[in-house]
């Protein structure tokens, strides 16, 4: 896919929002549906490029409003950037963010604070009721959970992944709740989270509140396993699952997940209720060993572009342009700031947000603007800075400057030819790590034998 200045341009925001946006909107505040894949590459979705497969429920979504070119995820990793969303902030702020990622094993330590704001807290406050379906990842009970974090209801997995069918994590325990209480449910476990959603949006669609709902899919997260997979899963012993899947294999899975947002999406329609919905779509993280991320080179766990850089899409009928393709560069907490500012739901000030409000951009009112993101991962002790078009990268001793709208695969490596702002940009992470929460006691991400070619970051030495 091509990156070029004329396609991502705002030029036909005029015009959309004449056909659009000039409708009269509702007084209502918005209910909000925020759609989060699992491990998705930035490429898997047939409108970025996807060739294999088709996404239509997806591909509609993005014509119906704005598809991000430049959107990134808070880490190359689950549940820091989980972290990220709930608060709006950096997660290297709570030391749960600093895991990569929490491990299965529950802690008394390791977890989202019930005492900090979150999304869902703030929304909550504000009149709206809350409710997750699927993926939590950000501690365990007793102390941690989603309706501990302000969440009214919770249907899904606790853990980092689960199987399809027999719904139990890496530890070969059951990990589907009602709640906080452990159920048992047949079925595929994509096909169970849309049912839950489907459901809920026709419930409280009928209140008087306006809702958020969370839709976390674990899809397509190994192990490797579509609809018609039964019959594997019984016999796998191991999650990570590092001897299955296939590229027909991962398209099953993306295609249930995309059917699965259809569905939901009718179910808005159906309420009645479409036009008084913001709805967004991305995933955690880069994607896996079967993801599309062209032209993007690494994957999950390297902060190379195709291990953050992910899918973003956003629709809200009236007040969001139809078919843009935005440049705008963004990062998961900004969800948290631009929601929370379109439902006119303060933050709290004891906590204030690093993500920046896009509202007016997704709008149309207010064009693109220059962003400066840090990251950094413990796993090969890498650090990551984006100014403007310009990426700094550390993977272990090595460093690198790159001009990603010239060369988003990371090859011409530019910190020679424009040593100033090399050093610019490294002491501007610098600087930024240095109000973060130390990592010295991190386990770094754990790197399976699905690597047989190594890991991309190896090969730019």
């Amino acid at each position: 896919m091509a990156f070029t200045r004329r396609e991502t341009m705002l030029a036909g925001v005029g015009a959309a929002i004449g056909g659009d946006a000039a409708i009269g909107a509702s007084p209502r505040r918005p209910n909000i549906v925020f759609i989060m894949a699992d491990d998705l590459g930035w490429g898997d979705l047939s409108c970025y490029g996807a060739t294999d497969f088709r996404t239509p429920h997806l591909d509609h979504l993005a014509a119906q409003g704005v598809r991000f070119t430049d959107a990134y995820a808070n880490s190359c990793v689950c549940s820091p950037t989980r972290v990220a969303l709930m608060t709006g902030r950096y997660q290297y702020r709570l030391r749960a963010g600093l895991e990569e990622p929490i491990k299965e094993r529950p802690s008394e330590a390791l977890g989202l604070p019930p005492s900090h704001p979150t999304l869902a807290s703030l929304l909550k406050r504000s009149g709206y009721s809350t409710c997750l379906v699927g993926k939590w990842h950000m501690g365990h009970l007793p102390r941690f959970g989603p309706l501990k974090s302000g969440y009214d209801q919770f249907f899904g997995i606790a853990s980092g992944g689960a199987d399809y069918f027999t719904h139990k994590n890496r530890g070969g325990r059951s990990d589907l709740y009602e709640n906080e209480t452990l159920v048992e449910q047949t079925g595929y476990l994509t096909d169970l989270l849309t049912n839950r959603a489907v459901k809920y949006v026709g419930d409280a669609a009928q209140a008087p509140r306006p809702f958020l709902l969370s839709l976390h899919y674990t899809a397509p997260h190994w192990p490797w396993e579509g609809p018609a997979d039964a019959a594997r899963a019984a016999e796998l012993k191991e999650l990570f699952d590092f001897g299955g899947g296939s590229l027909a294999t991962y398209a099953e899975m993306v295609r249930s997940m995309d059917e699965g947002v259809g569905r939901v999406l009718a179910a808005v329609d159906q309420a009645g209720v479409a036009d008084d919905t913001i709805v967004v779509f991305t995933s955690d993280n880069g994607g896996e060993r079967f993801s599309r991320m062209w032209p993007l080179v690494g994957e999950k766990g390297d902060l190379l572009e195709g291990g953050i850089r992910v899918p973003a899409i956003a629709r809200y009928p009236g007040r969001v342009p139809r078919g843009v393709v935005s440049p705008q560069v963004a990062i998961t907490m900004d969800w948290t700031a631009t929601l929370l500012a379109m439902a006119g739901a303060p933050a709290d000030p004891g906590f204030p947000l690093d993500g920046q409000d896009l509202s007016q951009v997704i709008q149309g009112s207010a064009p693109p603007f220059p962003r400066r993101l840090f990251w950094r991962f413990v796993g090969q002790r890498q650090a990551a800075v984006r100014d403007g078009d310009l990426k700094y990268l550390r993977v272990g001793q090595h460093q690198y400057l790159f001009d990603l709208r010239r060369d988003p695969r990371e090859r011409a490596n530019l910190a020679e030819v424009h040593p100033g702002r090399m050093d610019e940009l490294r002491q501007a992470f610098a600087t930024w790590n240095a109000a973060m929460l130390p990592d010295s006691d991190v386990e770094g991400y754990e790197v399976g034998p699905d690597r047989l070619a190594g890991r991309p970051a190896s090969t730019m030495k």
